[in-house]
């Protein structure tokens, strides 16, 4: 998908916020504690590269992705901290993982046999850390006995191409103001890692919410993802401790602006019929943008008033009701702030009844984004 580099529909990304938060966190940290920048899902939407470059800056210890793909991304852009994956690779592209020295995690048992195998088959040289996941109630991957760790663990220690640097945990209920399940995986997890004859240098189980809500929570490793880009990952529910500062706003403008009659209609469907003298602009954004159809009735800011989204929004555009006749050409918010006005991620995900992270990581890339400073 291209991005459409001629309108003015543009995702603006604040820099200097990522690292603002970045900083605010290490002050938290110990000399010890290792941040690593999780820039996954194209950095939520944000622009995984030029958010790794500003994390650099602010002094990260390293990144987390999801995929090989997107380490890779990292590598070929000059990123040469650690990259951990988090998520599942299939072994057959072990040879990528020693090539890029990327750390890969493990949560199989039959992962490093075939892994080994391939590269054996290939005659590639040279190791690479292994994070083991432990399951502790997530229920998504990761070993869930002590007898699988054990396993696992002497596969490794076994491994010509693998070795042992890290196991993790991941909660589910972290960001909730109820601490029963997180206690129960704390718990589940400090029973798991006994099984370990030696525990990895690395034991991590913090995310942002772990962080950021539950302070005596022990970590070698901070996983600093959604609080990186300035969102709560509570959304309203709990306090942060210190100030998180958004990084994204996006803005369009007005294409077009006209006055309508009595009973005319706007969009599929004729879902609004306009009163007379009303004045009607478009914007040129819609579901294919990540703009989605069920924003209808939320309001966009021109020049600092909040106008309603009026009929369906479409593939490519949307109306506005406007205050008058406002003139083409004028600044739009959709996200962001417009004199003393300001309209959240939170607010969009309330809307459509989700959370900031997936509004953040459904714009497309066809928005293209602006980098500030």
């Amino acid at each position: 998908m291209v991005a459409g580099n001629y309108r003015n529909t543009v995702a603006i990304v604040d820099k200097d916020a990522i690292r603002w938060n970045i900083v605010q966190e290490k002050k938290r940290l110990t000399d010890e504690a290792l941040l690593y920048a999780v820039v996954k899902a194209d950095g939520y939407g944000h622009g995984a590269v030029e958010v790794a470059k500003a994390a650099k800056e602010a002094g990260v210890d390293g990144f987390c992705v999801a995929l090989l793909d997107e380490a890779v991304e990292l590598r070929e852009a000059e990123i040469n901290e650690s990259i951990l994956i988090l998520g599942v690779v299939d072994p057959l592209y072990a040879d990528v993982i020693v090539e890029k020295q990327l750390s890969v995690t493990i949560g199989r048992l039959d992962w490093i046999e075939k892994a080994e195998g391939l590269l054996r088959q290939k005659s590639i040289t040279g190791s690479v850390a292994v994070h083991i996941a432990l399951d502790t109630g997530m229920g998504r991957i990761g070993f869930r006995t002590e007898e699988e760790v054990k396993k696992c663990e002497q596969q490794i220690h076994k491994s010509e191409h693998f070795f042992l640097e890290g196991v993790f945990t991941h909660f589910a209920t972290a960001d909730s103001d109820d601490d029963t399940l997180f206690l129960q995986q704390q718990e589940r997890f400090n029973c798991l890692i006994k099984s370990f004859d030696n525990i990895p240098e690395i034991v991590h189980t913090a995310n942002s919410a772990t962080t950021l809500f539950h302070p005596n929570n022990s970590s070698k490793l901070i996983r600093f993802g959604i609080a990186m880009y300035g969102l709560n990952p509570s959304g309203n529910l709990m306090t942060p401790p210190y100030q998180l500062k958004p990084a994204l706003q996006l803005k369009s403008e007005l294409i077009h602006v006209k006055q309508m009659n009595q009973g005319d209609v706007i969009s599929y469907g004729a879902t609004y019929q306009a009163e007379e003298g009303e004045w009607i602009g478009t914007l040129p954004i819609g579901y294919a943008d990540g703009w989605l159809r069920k924003l209808q009735g939320q309001e966009v800011l021109v020049n600092g008033s909040r106008c309603e989204i009026v009929g369906r929004i479409c593939m490519d555009q949307c109306m506005v009701r406007l205050p008058g006749n406002i003139p083409v050409g004028t600044e739009v918010v959709l996200i962001g702030k417009s004199g003393q006005e300001e309209i959240t991620l939170q607010e969009i995900a309330d809307k459509l009844d989700t959370i900031h992270y997936e509004v953040a990581c459904g714009i497309t890339p066809r928005v293209k984004r602006r980098y500030v400073h």
